[in-house]
C-alpha cells in the first residue's frame, strides 16, 4: 500500500469514507491520474504535473484543485478559504457530494491540461 492509500484508509469516519467516494469519482473521470503522495496528503498528478488533491482537515474533506484560475463552472460549489490560486470543493459528508457537478468541474480542469496554465 503507498502513503497515499494509507492515508485515506487510516481517517477515521466519515472522512473515510468521504476520501474513499472521491478517490473513485477522480479515478473513474480522469483515468489518466497518478495518485501521489506529496505535501503529506494524497495528491493527484498528470504527465508529472498536480492536478487536485484530497485533504481530510477541520471537520470536512477538501477536493482542491492546484491551478484552478481558469475553472469556470461551479465556482459559487467552491472554495478559496484565503488561497490565492487553489480553489476547493469541500464536504463534510458524503451525503453532499453532488457527483454531476464535481465531474463537470474534473473534466472541466482536465479539459486544460494541454494549456499554459496547467
Amino acid at each position: 500500500m503507498n502513503p497515499a492509500e494509507a492515508y485515506i484508509l487510516n481517517q477515521s469516519e466519515p472522512y473515510k469514507s468521504i476520501l474513499l467516494h472521491l478517490q473513485v469519482i477522480v479515478e473513474t473521470t480522469v483515468p489518466s491520474v497518478e495518485l501521489l503522495y506529496k505535501y503529506k496528503i494524497p495528491f493527484y498528478y498528470i504527465e508529472s504535473r498536480p492536478f487536485c488533491y484530497l485533504n481530510a482537515s477541520k471537520g470536512y474533506v477538501d477536493l482542491g484543485f492546484w491551478n484552478a484560475g481558469h475553472l469556470t463552472k461551479h465556482l459559487d460549489q467552491m472554495t478559496t478559504a484565503g488561497r490565492k490560486v487553489m480553489k476547493s470543493l469541500r464536504y463534510q459528508s458524503i451525503e453532499e457530494i453532488d457527483e454531476a457537478i464535481l465531474i463537470e468541474v474534473l473534466q472541466e480542469a482536465y479539459s486544460v491540461k494541454d494549456k499554459k496554465f496547467f
